[in-house]
């Protein structure tokens, strides 16, 4: 990095001519970001902070974007596992009760997990019922997670049904009200990410699509409904949790601002579009209790005299566009998903 910046301080924007990136500027950009957010645990140190000074004299500052933290160092002999989730593994802190902590898989970037604390914390002060995010922290041996505020006695909505399918009229209502509370939560332009945005970009990023299918699918992202309401982001029966007669939202990662239907379809999906054995496993339930569980989800979301079936097939294209998220996070392609998407825009 010292080499590129005493020969941009020469050479200026000419300077990127002599390299063979594709996208010239922009490629080196990336690099340098990235790896600056690799390292993010050096913070403190004389070279890292140069490293960043010179990363900004080259490129300059990026807009609202949150520096990266120290990530406190955690002994993992402290915890006891807890359970096991999409992005990393849950445990419970041995001597203090009110701690649990969120170690992500040692793939996952780094600004990806400081982007999920960043907005838990924008949740928890905005008053929607979440646990209390701590700090960013370090195993010393390749993971990062976060450490929250546990919640005793909890139980995932997922979870509760699987247990107890006689109940699921009660708990998809439970669950539409807890989202009703959450939609009807107004947040002012940038606050938070714009979920049109997050799509678009999620689009850009996604290697399995072709340019055409992009196209396609970028046009129904912008030409969807707008709208400034909190939105989860990876909205289901999974990412929320009851506890001692109260309802509470985890996973956070994605939250945005917009329109429901970006949440409304991933209810959609896991309720009637997902793989039955993944269905059994992940959320303990089998695929007709999680389409009753649709059925009264529209009836408390909407109102008793909506139908369901006309719902599903309003939100189908929103349903298909979860698939960005889901190729996301599994890094792998899911033509299936992809086929709803791409079949209903």
């Amino acid at each position: 990095m010292r080499a590129i910046a005493h020969d941009y301080r020469k050479m200026g924007e000419a300077l990127w001519s002599k390299f063979n990136a594709p996208n010239g500027r922009a490629d080196h950009e990336w690099h340098y970001r990235c790896l600056a957010r690799s390292l993010g645990e050096l913070a403190d140190t004389f070279a890292y902070q140069e490293f960043i000074a010179l990363i900004t004299e080259v490129f300059g500052t990026e807009a609202g974007e949150p520096p990266i933290p120290k990530a406190e160092p955690i002994d993992l002999d402290d915890y006891e596992y807890a359970g096991e989730g999409a992005n990393g593994t849950s445990y419970n802190h041995k001597q203090n009760p009110d701690i649990m902590l969120k170690l992500y898989r040692s793939d996952a970037p780094i600004d990806i997990i400081v982007n999920e604390l960043n907005l838990s914390k924008k949740v928890y002060e905005l008053g929607i019922p979440s646990p209390k995010p701590g700090d960013f922290v370090t195993d010393g041996k390749g993971q990062y997670g976060i450490r929250f505020e546990r919640i005793t006695d909890k139980i995932s909505f997922a979870r509760a049904v699987g247990n107890e399918p006689a109940r699921v009229e009660e708990f998809a209502r439970k669950f539409a009200r807890l989202c009703l509370e959450l939609h009807h939560t107004h947040l002012p332009k940038g606050m938070v990410p714009d979920i049109k945005e997050v799509n678009l970009k999620m689009l850009e990023d996604n290697p399995y699509l072709t340019k055409e299918e992009k196209e396609r699918i970028a046009k129904f992202i912008q030409d969807a409904p707008e709208g400034d309401t909190a939105i989860h982001g990876d909205l289901q029966f999974g990412n929320a949790i009851m506890a001692k007669g109260n309802s509470y939202f985890i996973d956070l990662g994605d939250f945005a601002c917009g329109h429901p239907n970006f949440d409304l379809g991933m209810v959609l999906l896991v309720c009637c579009y997902d793989d039955p054995d993944f269905l059994r496993e992940v959320f303990h339930m089998e695929p007709e209790t999680a389409s009753q569980f649709w059925v009264y989800f529209v009836k408390e979301y909407y109102g008793e005299d909506a139908d369901p079936d006309q719902k599903r097939r309003e939100l189908l294209p929103c349903c298909g566009l979860k698939n960005l998220i889901i190729e996301r996070n599994a890094g792998i392609p899911f033509p299936a998903y992809r086929e709803l998407l791409l079949d209903n825009i």
